[in-house]
This record gives C-alpha cells, structure tokens and sequence, in this order.
C-alpha cells in the first residue's frame, strides 16, 4: 500500500534570475525571468510532518504564445495557475496517495484555468509544480530515495487517468526501472546562438563536450536549411560522433511548410551532415494545428509533440497522427511523464517503435536541475536538453552559502572550477550518483529567507 498524507501549507516563493545571453526560441528572447519555489508541509499518516521543495522558471512564451499576450502577462498566467492549483489541493481533507491528490485535482484545474481562459498547458504548471514538492516531502518522511521510492509506487499512481493503460502496466513499468547512472546533455543551439568560431557550436567552452545537439528552428523552410548548412559544417569539426534534434517550437505554419524543410533535407548535399544525423524532430507545428493534420508520409522522420502535450490523453491523440514520441519536462507534470513513459514502453513492445524524449525550458542548477534529470533517469532517458548551464551563469543570483550546500551534497553534478559553483559535465555526461539521497533527488533545500513571496498576478491586481 502507498503512503497516504494530507497537505497542510502550501508557500510559493521568486527569484530573479538573469541570463548570461539571450535565450531566443519560437518567437521570443529570454534575457531574464523569475525562478519559482514551491514549499510544501504535508503530514504522513503514521510518520509525522515534512517539508518537501521544488522548483522552475516562470517561463514566458512557452507555455502560452497567444500573440495578443506579453510576455509578462504569460508569466502571469503562470502565477495564476499555481494559485488556483493551491486552492484546489489545499481544499482536499483526509488522508490519502500523493496521486490521489493530483487525479482529484486535476481536472478541477484545467476546468477551473478554462473559465478564466488560462490554457491547458499553463493550467498543468501549477499541479506540476506542487506534486514536486509533495513526492519530495512525501519522500524525505519515509526515508527513501527518488528511484526506490517510484519503483515501489510510493505515489500509488494508477490507471484512472489513462483508461488506455491498465494498473498492471503501470506496476510493471514502475517496478522495472533501473535508474541510469549518466544521462548525456543535449546542448542547444538557440536562434541567436553564435554559429561559427569563438563561442560558436563546436567551441568546446561552449558545448562542454556534448554529443547530442538540439537545433531551433525559425518557421522558414529557406533560412532554416542555410543555418542548418552552417551549423552541420561547424559540427563535423568536432572530431567525434554526434546526434542532433530539430525544435521549430510552433513555428512552422501547416505541414507545406514542414514538407519543404524535409525535402531540403531529403535532397541538399550541404545539410548531410544535419539529415544523416537526425533523431527527430520536436513540435513543428502549433499545438491546434498539430491535432488538425496527420503526419501521413512524413511520419517517417520521426516526430515529436511537446507544447501540444497538454493532457493525459495527448500522446495517444498524437499516435493517431503519425507522431512516435512525446517530451518529458518535469514543469508538464512528472506523473504525466511516467504514465507517457508507460506508454511507450508497452506499445513499442507490440512492434513498432515508441520513445519518450526529455527536454527543458532552462532548468537551474539546484532543484530544477536535480528534478528533471532524476525523472529523466528513472524513465529511461539517455540524453536530456539542458539549457541552464550555458544560458546562465552557474547558480545565478543564488547566495553564495545555497550554492555551496547544494555543491557539497552533489559533488558529482556541481564544481567549482575558478568561475563559481556550476554544472559539472564529465565527457558530455552528468551523473546522478548523489540523486540516491532520500527525499526527490536532493539533499538539500533553497534558503528560503532569501527568497521574496510569488508576485500576486497583475490581473488579478486590476480585477
């Protein structure tokens, strides 16, 4: 039997953080944003209180593109979403799994944003955010760690918001997982990203020894191929083998237009060393045209949905289409992830091949980081995006002492090389050795009295 608890507080906190270069994907370009931290206090039936942590960035423009926002306003909505979320779980009484709480609030959720024309996907941050913290509580009083805790179902996650999976799949998926030791990064290279030379793609400064490489794309299929031309000739100077992933994040109008950058790819010699390489290629098109336009012949590339994973039934929806994976980011939902993961798992084992990816918004040195690669290991996941490390510098506007417990609690994932604490990457690689601490992949909490309280919502303000 899972553990069950009951929520007694739920806190969110902000910190700035400023980015070392512009972040530019889709249409916008990060130069800053806030970081969220969650704190939540639960008691374990029979064990007492805990206090569990997570945290994420308030990403603009990720979550929610609607033109007629700003970005500001989209970070907004994302406060939004927590609160909402708050109210929803804090509203349960009684005794019961980490996963009843989430399928018993979810819907509510997601019901709850619609009226207030929050969409799917920024409704799901806040549930996302507050599980986190929960399984981390949750974890720490039973005195486990991350992978143990999971493969034994300490959440008691079931099949009642996958109706197409059955308890017995999810059991045996949870049950089997052998966590991985080293998951390889996957180094982006975002629209204002320095192709060539000093700071360029194969600098090795800059890519810290990746083998895997996320390209963005712009939506034109012309200027698209010209940049790919250049960044595969940079990349075959690397002097070893390397992978890549193409991210459009909504960009491509309709799927002429993503026709005619997979025939530049099919029939341009100068973007071999791109299209030889390819792994697949990450939501092309906006989240309601994905649902509106079968892959048919392209499906074969290799596809997958990421904004347009909005809900426990996206991934069978875009199965349907022609897509074969799905993305893993802890700020969707990390049961959500496993349920996909599941998925995966079972309809590769009837034949064709399934896959589920994991990637990142710009996941900070610290909880975020911790997190999501944890998850990522767990669900089998070889090689992740992370953005952090090369889009901020180290821990950011972190204290100094919270940077310094998190670096001597994971020595395997944090160094100090003469520039500060940051993400220390061994042959392209982290390692997450010192994840197998008791609580939700961290031994150590932010300092919370350095931190300032969430930002009440400018529209609620004027309501």
């Amino acid at each position: 039997m899972s553990p069950r608890l009951k929520l007694r507080d739920i806190a969110f906190f902000e910190r700035p953080v400023q980015f070392a270069r512009p972040f530019r994907f889709g249409a916008v370009t990060i130069n800053a944003t806030p970081q969220l931290f969650v704190r939540a206090e639960i008691e374990v039936e029979g064990r007492g209180t805990a206090v569990g942590a997570s945290a994420e960035l308030l990403v603009p423009k990720w979550f929610d593109k609607r033109p007629e926002l700003s970005p500001a306003q989209t970070v907004d909505g994302l406060r939004r979403s927590l609160q909402i979320a708050r109210g929803l779980y804090l509203a349960r009484s009684g005794f019961q799994t980490a996963f009843d709480l989430h399928a018993s609030c979810i819907g509510a959720q997601v019901a709850t944003c619609a009226k207030k024309n929050i969409p799917a996907l920024v409704a799901s941050y806040g549930p996302a955010e507050i599980d986190k913290a929960i399984l981390d509580a949750l974890l720490r009083a039973m005195g486990t760690n991350f992978f143990d805790g999971m493969a034994a179902n300490i959440a008691g996650i079931d099949a009642r918001l996958s109706p197409d999976l059955s308890e017995r799949d999810i059991g045996a998926f949870l049950s089997g997982r052998v966590p991985l030791e080293r998951v390889a990064i996957r180094h982006t290279v975002g629209l204002d990203d320095t192709v060539e030379g000093e700071g360029g793609v194969a600098d090795p400064r800059e890519n810290a020894g990746a083998r895997y490489f996320k390209l963005k794309l712009s939506g034109d299929p012309a200027a698209d191929a010209a940049r790919l031309a250049r960044i595969g000739k940079e990349l075959t100077t690397l002097g070893r083998d390397y992978k890549v992933t193409l991210d459009a994040n909504e960009q491509y109008a309709n799927l002429a237009a993503l026709q005619a950058l997979m025939d530049r790819l099919d029939h341009d010699a100068t973007l071999r060393p791109i299209a030889t390489r390819l792994l697949y290629v990450e939501q092309p098109m906006p989240r309601d045209i994905t649902r509106q336009s079968p892959l048919g012949a392209l499906a074969a590339r290799g596809f997958i949905i990421d904004e347009a994973d909005d809900s426990y039934d996206a991934f069978p929806a875009a199965r349907a289409l022609g897509y074969r994976g799905i993305s893993s980011k802890s700020c969707k939902g990390l049961y959500k992830s496993i349920v996909n993961a599941t998925r995966a798992a079972k309809w590769s084992a009837e034949g064709e091949t399934f896959f589920v990816t994991a990637e990142d918004l710009t996941c900070q040195a610290g909880l975020a980081v911790q997190h999501d690669l944890a998850l990522g290991a767990f669900i089998g996941v070889t090689h992740a995006e992370r953005n952090g490390h090369h889009y901020v510098d180290g821990f950011g506007e972190t204290p100094a002492a919270e940077a310094a417990a998190f670096a001597a609690a994971h020595p395997d994932l944090y160094a100090d090389a003469g520039q500060g604490i940051r993400l220390s990457i061994h042959d392209g690689d982290l390692l997450t050795g010192s994840l197998h601490t008791a609580g939700f992949a961290t031994a150590v909490h932010p300092d919370w009295s350095a931190l300032r309280p969430l930002e009440q919502p400018l529209q609620e303000q004027l309501a």
